[in-house]
């Protein structure tokens, strides 16, 4: 059994896409062992607690800089002694520490095609208002490993959605999670945890 921990810094849809995909069967052989937040009022953690899956919080005001930070959180996380992370709308930069120890154990989403609209800088709305601005036809969303950059990781899955007269960054933005992020996410997990997923020469090699 995959053992997971799921790390968020919002409201937490993607944890709910995923919690949802283990109760369903979309996702096999894994199981969320804790949820943590740099964030006190995230509902994320509300949402872990009702699902009976245990809810932390390390916030970074309660240190005095980063580096106590990164080791506390970092410190809880080894902790758990899970075997995958999940980056699930997490809003800090992960410590070279961290990366170094979970070398292939920890996977991001992204909500764009990488590599556009990716990097520093790019997150939450403002990935919806550069591919809205650019003018493209297509965005999407991109589950891969973390590495040292940002958003340069192996990519283990991908999914397209298409672009609307009209759109808002909002609107794109909820279509993007509904008709991707919420399925490539889980099924990244459920790959990982059934043993299809393996990185040669710094990309992913997924198993029938």
């Amino acid at each position: 059994m995959l053992k997971v921990a799921v790390l968020v810094s919002g409201g937490g849809t993607n944890l709910q896409a995923i919690m949802d995909a283990i109760d369903d069967g979309t996702v096999t052989n894994a199981e969320i062992s804790v949820v943590i937040s740099n964030n006190r009022d995230a509902y994320a953690l509300e949402r872990a607690k009702k699902h009976g899956i245990e809810a932390v919080c390390v916030s970074p005001k309660d240190f005095k800089d980063r580096d106590a930070f990164n080791q506390a959180f970092l410190e809880k996380l080894d902790s758990y002694h899970v075997d995958l992370v999940v980056l699930a709308g997490f809003l800090v930069v992960i410590p070279e520490m961290m990366i170094k120890k979970y070398v292939n154990r920890i996977i991001n989403i992204h909500p764009s095609l990488i590599p556009s609209f990716c990097g520093k800088g790019f997150y939450g709305l403002k990935v919806h208002e550069g591919a809205l601005s650019r003018g493209v036809k297509v965005t999407g969303a991109t589950v891969h490993f973390v590495d040292e950059g940002t958003d340069t990781g192996p990519i283990i899955l991908q999914k397209a959605v298409a672009v609307e007269q009209g759109d808002t960054p909002e609107i794109l933005q909820r279509r993007v999670m509904e008709q991707a992020e919420w399925l490539i996410l889980p099924k990244a997990i459920d790959l990982i945890a059934n043993g299809k997923v393996s990185v040669i020469d710094g990309k992913v090699q997924i198993a029938e």
